[in-house]
Order: structure tokens, then sequence, then C-alpha cells
């Protein structure tokens, strides 16, 4: 029901209109000047309200430029025995939704209050369904984050259990993933790339060999130098890691990057023996990790080179084998920034 104020210091005006108004079914109120016409907004709130201009004291234009500082939406209607061409545009600028001419008109007004009542109606749908929008969308937002954190955790476990598996097959290396995807995020904070290419960068060096699964554990062990058509399954296992890795739903710039991670810059690396501008960004930051990390490790072939061998060799090879922005890069972290080799589990940041 619209709930409509009747405001105007004449008795009769006041108790003719709030008839027409209850007869017409509207809870009708009324004020005899506005501050009477103060009290009953602070406690009702009304719809519509019905005031005169000319009072004791305050007057009506008063009245509604005090209640459009605090509603924009509560409807008022000025009425007036003195009606001009400026008391219309006065009540019109001061926020009035509709201008009535003394002595009233039952049919105008009530013409006018069904006007002003619908567009109050309209106007509370409407932030209603806002309001409703907007716990939607905070719901909604709830759900997908917690989907997001739920997927996210079940990548991680599968990310890990991958670079298990690698290890368990290839226990001479264990933590070699671990520790290069450590070292490949570190390389590209120091080259102050994005945190999401740093994030991808540590979920694919913590799988880059997930290919050796398909190597034989005897020739992964194998002590001493492997035979040519040994050391050629080896080369394999990249080329196997982005094909197991492509039919997985994942950013082709996982899969990419291991495929090319033994790649280098003249041509000479493999699985596809591409030149430095073929090569990924990621992916040259993932070869001068990967190379860094197993000479500074013991193989089964030969014993831990260490941390001079390992910057000797990509330093001596910038430009050539490695891309030298990389070296640059990996060199002062070590040198200046004093960096060690990281072997933790890192929680992993999937950057859908």
């Amino acid at each position: 029901m619209t709930k409509v104020l009747i405001v105007d210091d004449e008795a009769s005006i006041r108790i003719t209109l709030s008839e027409f108004l209850i007869r017409e079914g509207y809870d009708t109120d009324t004020a005899a000047d506005v501050m009477e016409a103060f009290d009953r907004i602070a406690n009702k709130a009304y719809d519509v309200i019905v005031t005169d201009i000319v009072m004791p004291k305050i007057s009506g234009i008063e009245l509604l430029a005090n209640i459009r500082k605090k509603s924009e939406k509560t409807q008022v209607i000025i009425m007036t025995g003195e009606p001009t061409v400026d008391t219309a545009i006065q009540a019109v600028q001061s926020g009035a939704s509709d201008y009535l001419s003394k002595p009233i008109n039952k049919q105008n007004l009530l013409k006018a209050v069904g006007h002003a009542g619908h567009i109050k109606s309209l106007q509370d749908e409407k932030l209603a369904l806002e309001k409703e929008n907007q716990r939607y969308q905070k719901n909604l937002e709830v759900q997908v984050n917690e989907r997001t954190e739920a997927l996210r955790g079940a990548m991680q476990s599968i990310v890990y259990l991958l670079s298990s598996v690698v290890e368990t097959r290839d226990p001479y290396t264990a933590g070699h993933q671990r520790r290069v995807g450590n070292l490949a995020a570190a390389i590209a904070t120091k080259m102050k790339l994005d945190t999401r290419t740093a994030d991808y960068l540590r979920v694919i060096g913590y799988i880059h060999d997930i290919g050796k699964i398909v190597i034989p554990t005897e020739i992964l062990a194998k002590p001493g130098k492997l035979s040519r058509l040994e050391m050629e399954m080896i080369h394999t296992h990249s080329l196997r890691g982005y094909e197991m890795l492509e039919k997985v739903d994942l950013p082709a710039i996982i899969e990419d990057t291991i495929l090319a991670h033994h790649e280098r810059c003249d041509g000479s690396g493999y699985p596809n023996g591409l030149v430095a501008e073929e090569i990924s960004g990621e992916a040259h930051i993932l070869i001068v990790a990967d190379v860094v990390e197993a000479m500074m490790s013991h193989r089964p072939y030969r014993p831990m080179l260490g941390l001079e061998a390992a910057l000797s060799e990509i330093q001596q090879n910038a430009g050539r084998l490695y891309q030298s922005e990389v070296v640059n890069a990996c060199v002062s972290l070590f040198r200046l920034d004093h960096y060690e080799i990281d072997d933790t589990e890192h929680e992993i940041s999937f950057p859908f």
C-alpha cells in the first residue's frame, strides 16, 4: 500500500485531500506544518509527500530540499494557491516530481499521487533487484573462489604426484625438478617478469622431466658414459613429456616449454633444433635453470661439478647456447643476491 503524507497549514485542505486518498486505499497521514512533517518522516517511510509551498516559518520548498538530501526516491508533489511559471520552475529544480495548483481537483490529485506512487514502486523494485543481484554476485563469487581453490589444490596434488613419480624412477636426480622450478621462478623474478610468468615456470620446472617415465630405469640410473643409443633414448624425454601433457587440459605454455627445455640458441639442441628466436622466453629461462642445477648436482655418470663450473658454462656460452639476458640474471642472482639452490616444495599458485 502506498504511504502518503499531506502537509498543509489549512486544516480543511488536509482533511479533504486525505479523505480523497483514504477512500482510494492509500495509507494517508497529515501534518499541519513542516516541523510536524519532519517528525512524521522520522518515524515512517513515506512513498509520496504532497506539500503546500507557502506555510508558516518553513516553506514546502525547504521541506523538499531536506527530503532530497536524504532520499532521491521519495516522490514529492508541490501544491500552491499562487501558481506561476517561476514557482513551477523552482519546484522542479528543487526535485519535485509533480506540481498541482489550488484549488485541488480530486481527479488531478489522484492522478498525480497514483503516478508518483507507481514511480516509487518501480524504484523500490529496481533497488530490490539490484540488492538481490549484489547478493547473487557475492554468493557466485564465493562459489567460484571456493571451486577455484579446490581446483588449485587438486592441480597442485597432481603436479607433486607427477614429480614424485619421476623421482621414483630416477632416484639419482631426486629433487632436481623441484630445484629447477624454484630457480627458474627466481630468475624470472630477477628479470622483473610478472608473477604469472614466475608461477608458470615453477609449475613447469616441477614436472619438466615427466617424459623420463618412459625411459628404462637401468638407463636413468646407469653409472658411467651412456651409449649413443642410450643417449638417443634419453633425448626423447622432452618430446614424450610434451605428448603426455598435450592430452591434458592445461595451458599450452606448460607443454610447449617442457618440449623446448633442451633446445639451444644456435640450433644444436633437441628435439627440434630450434634457434633463439624460435624458443619462448619461458623456455630460455628453464634451459638455463636446468643446466645450472644439473651441473651443481651429482649424476650417476659424473660427480657434482659445483656452482662455479655451472656459472662458467652459461657465461662462456651466453648468446650461443643460452640467451644472454637470462644468463646475466642468473649470474647476478647467485653473485649479487647470494641465491642458494632451493629444494623446498613450494605451494604452487596456478595462474589460470
